[in-house]
């Protein structure tokens, strides 16, 4: 892991979260919108001062391992990167790639209402849900390795590139 290692207030934990394209549609598969939902994260961990310590954006849901300062903000951070994601991808599609919902349709939702939300409190949780993101592309058929999957931050932790986002280890317990 990193030695970047730091600990933060009194605050022990990082949230595991999952979020979904509404109906699974594969909606990331195209590169820009992946880059929109890693903008939106970067603009929200700025403007929170937020930390990842981890993600992978597949082509139907997101996972990351995400740790506030205020643990109370958190269904404010997913609203607002659900929110501000989904208009972004579906303005781009709708002037770059207009045809590309013609076998999804455009649908009411671009994300699934609820996320799946996880409390990370000791660091072996928090190595094996980074593990588990991290391998999430693997298992789908998409890679060999993790690194090798430019939506996560399985590079960083591999190789120390940057992964569009900045990724800070979390102590925890």
């Amino acid at each position: 892991m990193s030695d970047q290692r730091r600990q933060f207030t009194d605050q022990r934990y990082v949230f595991f979260v999952t979020f979904s394209v509404y109906r699974r549609r594969r909606l990331l598969d195209l590169d820009q919108p992946k880059r929109i939902v890693l903008g939106v994260l970067n603009h929200l961990l700025d403007s929170m001062d937020a930390k990842c310590v981890g993600f992978v954006l597949m082509p139907d849901h997101v996972h990351a391992l995400l740790w506030l300062p205020q643990p109370t903000d958190l269904t404010r951070m997913l609203h607002g990167w659900k929110r501000m994601s989904s208009f972004k991808i579906r303005r781009w599609y709708e002037e770059h790639a207009p045809r590309y919902f013609t076998d999804f349709g455009s649908g009411k939702k671009f994300w699934q209402p609820k996320s799946y939300t996880f409390h990370v409190y000791t660091e072996h949780k928090l190595r094996e849900k980074l593990t588990y993101i991290h391998l999430n592309p693997v298992r789908a058929g998409l890679v060999a390795k993790p690194e090798d999957w430019a939506w996560s931050s399985a590079r960083w932790y591999a190789r120390q590139q940057s992964v569009g986002v900045p990724i800070t280890w979390i102590e925890c317990g």
